[in-house]
Order: structure tokens, then C-alpha cells, then sequence
């Protein structure tokens, strides 16, 4: 069973894991820095917490909840050097303690806002989710690039 993001301990285990990351540590596959990992991984949050309103277009959004939406709130795992959507690419320099920073306060206020914020809570690109989807999704996602960069 997937750990729960909503939890404490979980919450700050991830938060560990992440301060124990240096601005020169290496991924064990894949092209991105370790701040550009950070800022990539802010993104879902950045999504998340966003008050846009800019919908993906009707073709696009039935591939988000059909093909897309399954991979990303299963327990299943990630592979390794999968496709990164567009909007999560990040290719330019970011700032390490920057990055760090907005992620663990991403972290914290989504633990402190609890499962029961983000029941019934829409995604942008992928519709009403479970607070089990949101947990799924936030707590993957991390731990997929948290192991990519051997922590």
C-alpha cells in the first residue's frame, strides 16, 4: 500500500529525504540537475494550488482521464526514464535552495491541509480526484525522483 502524504511522519520522512540532498548530487538515470528535479517536482503542487482556470482542450482531456489519469493515480510505480509531459519539463538552471524551500513548504501545507481538503478536489488536466488519487499522485511522484537521486 502506498505511504500516506497526509500523515506526519510520512510527510517528514519525504522532508529527511529531501534535506539530505546536495546541490551537487547526481541522478542515477535520467538528464535533470537536482534543482531542476526539485522545481520539476513543484509543479504538481504549483498545479495543484493554482486558481488557473485553463482547461485542456476537449481531445487532450479525454487522454488525460483515459490513458494518462490511470498511470498517475495508481499505486503502480513509475519507471524509470518515462515521458515527461510539457508542462512538467524544466530545462533551464534553478536554484537548488530555492527549489528545496517551495517543495518542502508544498510538502507541509498540503500534510497540514489533510486528505480531506483534496476529496472530491479538481486537477486541472485530470479531473475530480479521490484524496487516495491526490496522495497517490503527490506521494509517487516524489519518491519515483527522491530514488533517482539515491535518497
Amino acid at each position: 500500500m502506498m505511504k500516506n502524504i497526509f500523515s506526519k511522519e510520512v510527510t517528514e520522512e519525504v522532508i529527511q529525504r529531501i534535506e539530505s540532498l546536495t546541490s551537487e548530487t547526481q541522478p542515477q538515470w535520467g538528464k535533470m540537475s537536482v534543482s531542476q528535479m526539485l522545481a520539476h517536482c513543484n509543479v504538481t503542487y504549483k498545479m495543484a494550488y493554482s486558481k488557473s482556470k485553463k482547461r485542456p482542450k476537449f481531445l487532450t482531456k479525454l487522454v488525460m482521464k483515459f490513458v494518462v489519469k490511470p498511470m498517475v493515480v495508481s499505486e503502480k510505480p513509475f519507471k524509470k526514464n518515462g515521458k515527461t509531459a510539457p508542462q512538467f519539463l524544466v530545462s533551464d538552471d534553478k536554484d537548488f535552495e530555492e527549489e528545496k524551500m517551495r517543495l518542502i513548504d508544498y510538502i507541509r501545507k498540503t500534510q497540514e491541509l489533510g486528505a480531506t481538503h483534496f476529496e472530491g478536489k479538481e486537477s486541472i488536466s485530470l479531473g475530480k480526484l479521490k484524496s487516495q488519487e491526490w496522495n497517490n499522485m503527490f506521494y509517487k511522484h516524489l519518491d519515483h525522483h527522491l530514488t533517482q537521486f539515491g535518497v
